[in-house]
């Protein structure tokens, strides 16, 4: 049968065969692309954070998946993983080699390491043997940043490499330093003074302190001092009026009259004697009464003295006077208007403020460094004031209950800003020394309970364990764990330790 097909629909089925073709070749192109694009997302090697130089002496470093979690170097068949682990212990080193993916025995390779620090400092590292892997004799010190160089050789094979740790360091531009207020200084020698501190009171200098009593039985009549009034010496505080004194006075006046009447009893004798016309013993008896009448006189005047009130009173005999010993503060009051007072009653104290005493309690393990004559500095508990002085005193009997002596430091207090009863620290020098290496106290930082200080490195700060010595209050000796010469952050260290603990919980 013969069909017939018209030009037309020639036309129309050929542009559909086109457009299936396009489509087709757009499909097939876009699966190739995107075949690619995920080739690339798919690492190579093992990623970690850290840079990985290229291998020593051209050699060739091959990646792989780490099956201890350390740096795997790869090499025709030989492998060697460098891992840094604890093991429950301080941190060391341990190589595990294979051949062909098979693990090898560790005492068929020698290897070595070599870690370069960022100041420069070089340690090598040695293997022994353990088990499945090779162990470094020596432990690996933080902060673990470093540059490390691998030397290995197993059988007749070479293979050396390198790779670098930044583990806990702080990335900051100079930029960033300056912004974060962070101060940077240089290690250096220094001398520091050994300082013993120890806690204390001000209290009163008893030997500018006074207790007034009045000595005689009275009535108060007036009272001119109030409490913590500044007063003169000589200056009337309050007046008495007491019938001892008023008997005494009354005895004294006596006594004073039947001593003019002696003298002149005394004169009338002597000149009848010496005319021949009395006798010598009339002479003698009226020279012996006039001596006892200047004794009565002078004991009347000294139980006056004794009492501290004038002989001859200014008004009525019985009033008594009560004055200020010496400059200084009325610091207790006890007698009012009009109160019957006893003659051993404690009616005022006055102290000199101007001088007073830092008391310190010393347990016995510290008697031989607090020695009389020693400088010591008396700093404020309650805000910022310090004082210099030196130890006037130190007790020579410790306490039967507390087992501790008493010491004191005396202190000028011409701003009287020390007031009895304030707690106080005291920091006593016991001795100096010049320390090798000292950093400002700021800089000492606690990080893992341990003292640290962040040394400056190229691109920022690494957080460095030190074993710490004598301190003043301003260096503080470094024994252990930094060099002369290395710059670290002195003030505004604290950033540096909220740097790192981010740090942690974001690694967490």
């Amino acid at each position: 049968m013969k069909i017939n097909i018209s030009k037309k629909h020639i036309v129309a089925t050929a542009g559909i065969v086109g457009v299936g073709l396009l489509l087709g070749a757009l499909i097939i192109g876009a699966g190739k692309t995107k075949s690619k694009e995920k080739g690339k997302d798919q690492p190579k090697a093992e990623q970690t954070d850290e840079k990985q130089p290229k291998p020593k002496e051209g050699k060739k470093e091959e990646s792989a998946k780490t099956p201890h979690g350390g740096k795997l170097f790869v090499k025709d068949d030989v492998g060697i993983e460098v891992v840094l682990a604890e093991d429950g212990g301080a941190p060391r080193f341990r190589v595990y080699l294979t051949n062909k993916n098979k693990p090898l025995a560790p005492d068929a390779a020698k290897v070595a390491i070599t870690l370069t620090r960022p100041d420069g400092e070089k340690q090598e590292f040695g293997f022994t043997a353990e088990k499945d892997s090779l162990k470094s004799i020596n432990s690996v010190a933080e902060p673990h940043v470093f540059d490390a160089a691998v030397n290995a050789q197993i059988g007749k094979e070479s293979l050396a490499f390198t790779f670098s740790k930044e583990e806990g360091k702080i990335k900051l531009s100079d930029a960033q330093i300056k912004d974060s207020g962070v101060t940077v200084q240089i290690a250096d020698g220094a001398r520091i003074q050994n300082v013993l501190r120890l806690p204390g009171e001000i209290r009163f200098n008893q030997d500018k302190t006074a207790q007034i009593v009045p000595r005689v039985a009275g009535v108060v009549t007036a009272v001119y001092a109030d409490l913590g009034q500044q007063v003169k010496k000589g200056q009337l505080l309050a007046t008495m009026s007491s019938s001892t004194l008023s008997d005494l006075r009354s005895e004294l006046l006596a006594s004073q009259r039947r001593n003019a009447l002696a003298k002149v009893t005394f004169l009338r004798e002597k000149k009848l004697w010496e005319e021949k016309i009395s006798a010598q013993q009339d002479y003698l008896q009226a020279q012996q009464v006039m001596r006892e009448t200047e004794i009565a006189v002078q004991n009347g005047q000294q139980k006056l003295l004794a009492l501290g009130a004038t002989p001859v009173g200014a008004g009525a005999l019985s009033r008594f006077d009560i004055r200020a010993p010496f400059d200084g503060m009325v610091t207790e009051k006890h007698m009012a208007l009009g109160e019957a007072v006893k003659e051993d009653a404690n009616i005022f104290t006055v102290s000199d403020l101007s001088s007073v005493w830092a008391e310190i309690v010393v347990s016995a393990k510290d008697l031989n460094a607090v020695r009389i004559g020693a400088a010591a500095a008396v700093l404020a508990a309650a805000f910022d004031s310090k004082a210099a002085g030196t130890v006037s005193y130190v007790g020579s009997l410790l306490g039967e209950q507390t087992r501790t002596a008493k010491a004191r430091i005396t202190l000028t207090n011409p701003q009287l800003a020390w007031r009895p009863g304030m707690f106080v620290n005291v920091d006593i020098v016991t001795g100096t020394i010049d320390a090798a290496v000292a950093v400002s106290s700021d800089a000492i930082q606690t990080v893992n309970d341990k003292p640290t200080v962040f040394t400056k490195v190229a691109g920022g700060f690494v957080a460095q364990p030190v074993t710490t010595g004598l301190a003043d209050g301003k260096m503080v000796e470094i024994v252990k764990g930094m060099k002369p010469g290395a710059p670290y952050a002195s003030a505004g260290s604290f950033v540096l330790k909220a740097e790192l603990g981010k740090a942690g919980l974001e690694n967490d």
